[in-house]
């Protein structure tokens, strides 16, 4: 193979000859693949270089490598060489390449670990299967109980039969206070889900779902967060858009602002759901819904630039694709959230809400300003009810004083 990160010969000729020859190819096609930078990957193919000698000196095979025999040989190395940031993640790589090859076997797992993947994964299984949830809310439940899990056996043996009422209050009261209610809301709907499926297959024996506290977030009980135009423009202009990754963020921010979209349904976005010749795009959206959006000319010109300049040559069909390797698309929304705030930093914003919902917020309430009637608005942020849309009609203040009825006592 013709190697696009040419490497120096002598180090090529070492990989070659020694244990992980057979391997190099592939595993260097794997890196090409996932966009890595040249100086990443050769620094790399050194260390594998390094490796190979190693496991050649200690009449090792490739075949014979494991994570223990990785930290002999790490150990090793750091009596002659210092130690680099790559040094874990590049070995870790490797075996899991490996192992995706068949050259060595699957990782044993501990009890403590086998328990906890399994639960895990047999928990998945129910939402999807048995309760027949979307896959993006599979992934915010899992993410839910990975956190609750993590923080209560730490690096210690889990152990879900000691578990009491006062963990998940100090779980929940801890969400509460560091995200907004309603999603904090969230987290408590998945971790009663959790305990359900915990008692339902015998993995606890109490129903601790009885004793997840409940987050009040009464509907329509607060006015919506949003920034008015100047602000918004403030935020778009705030993109360095003469960087990479400026013009993908405000390709982002664009479809945020001028088309409402969740984050999630940005993140989902593929090449195939944009329709040029129609000048529309197809919106995954909640509950399964599929809807066709049309393109504004500013929005389409932002896609073209990304896609046609910035956006690299990889294997997914995502649409937005993180900036450092391995390049694919983003694991969850939260990225599309981080970039909202990045950007109001930027701008020197500081709204109370920062999530990318505002923009979502900001146009409606911007749509409404302009004479739009809430069944435009409801229609093109795709609610399924009218009740979800009604809450921007508390928007215009100006409009409902002419409702109010006179104070008895006269002016004020």
């Amino acid at each position: 193979m013709n190697h696009p990160f040419r490497p120096n010969p002598t180090v090529l000729q070492q990989l070659r000859t020694g244990p992980l020859g057979a391997s190099l190819d592939a595993f260097v096609q794997a890196l090409v693949d996932q966009g890595y930078a040249p100086s990443t990957a050769q620094y790399m193919l050194r260390l594998l270089a390094d490796l190979n000698r190693w496991l050649q000196q200690h009449a090792l095979t490739a075949g014979d490598l494991n994570e223990q025999r990785a930290r002999d040989f790490l150990q090793d190395r750091y009596g002659r060489c210092r130690p680099h940031r790559n040094d874990h993640p590049v070995l870790r790589r490797l075996l899991k390449h490996l192992r995706d090859q068949g050259v060595i076997p699957a990782r044993g797992i501990e009890p403590n670990a086998r328990t906890r993947s399994c639960i895990e994964r047999d928990f998945q299984n129910y939402l999807l299967h048995q309760r027949g949830l979307a896959p993006t809310t599979v992934a915010n439940y899992l993410d839910t109980v990975r956190r609750f899990l993590s923080e209560q056996c730490g690096g210690q043996p889990l152990r879900l039969e000691a578990l009491c009422p006062q963990d998940v209050t100090r779980f929940i009261v801890q969400q509460a206070h560091r995200y907004s209610p309603a999603h904090a809301k969230l987290r408590a709907t998945a971790l009663r889900s959790f305990f359900r499926f915990g008692l339902q297959h015998g993995v606890i024996a109490t129903d601790l779902a009885q004793v997840v506290p409940t987050v009040p977030n009464w509907r329509l009980s607060a006015l919506p967060r949003f920034m008015p135009g100047e602000d918004v423009a403030r935020l778009l202009q705030s993109c360095n858009r003469r960087t990479p990754q400026g013009q993908r963020d405000y390709a982002i921010l664009l479809l945020l602002a001028r088309l409402g979209l969740r984050p999630g349904e940005v993140v989902a976005m593929t090449i195939d759901d944009l329709d040029w010749e129609t000048g529309e795009l197809l919106v995954r959206g909640k509950g399964g819904r599929r809807d066709r959006l049309p393109l504004p000319q500013d929005v389409g010109e932002a896609l073209v630039t990304y896609l046609c300049h910035v956006r690299p040559r990889c294997a997914t069909r995502r649409v937005f694709i993180r900036m450092k390797a391995p390049q694919r698309g983003f694991a969850n929304s939260i990225a599309i959230c981080t970039i909202v705030r990045r950007a109001l930093e930027r701008a020197g914003l500081n709204p109370t809400l920062k999530g990318a919902s505002l923009l979502r917020h900001s146009l409606a309430t911007q749509l409404l300003q302009g004479g739009a009637s809430l069944a435009a608005i409801g229609e093109l942020l795709r609610h399924q009810h009218i009740e979800t849309t009604r809450i921007y009609a508390k928007v215009d203040q100006g409009a409902l004083r002419t409702l109010a009825l006179p104070w008895p006592g006269g002016e004020v």
